[in-house]
């Protein structure tokens, strides 16, 4: 499995009522995306930071995902340009009961 966090750091310019609002309007998007495990949008209004978290079943579902059109894209979106890293997850726990 393979761990992406997308940050998205702001300046002065941070609404997090925008950044929640780009949250719950692309959540579609991503359920039952193929190879896609699962995501988290989250906010720091401290930091004036979001960071999105993904867990992927592979690296080449992961990059695949990431294409430079996808960052210029989000960056339109976001209104700041992401930085991007990949991890390696060592072990999961998921708690979540259907």
């Amino acid at each position: 499995m393979v761990g992406v966090f997308v940050t998205f750091r702001y300046g002065d310019e941070f609404d997090e009522g925008t950044v929640r609002m780009i949250a719950e309007t692309a959540r579609a998007r991503f359920e039952g995306m193929p190879g896609l495990r699962s995501k988290a949008f989250t906010v720091n209004s401290v930091k004036r930071e979001a960071i999105n978290f993904y867990i992927w079943d592979s690296e080449e579902a992961a990059k695949s995902f990431f294409t430079d059109a996808l960052l210029e894209r989000v960056t339109g979106l976001y209104g700041v340009r992401p930085e991007v890293e990949f991890v390696q997850i060592a072990a999961l726990v998921e708690n979540a009961r259907a």
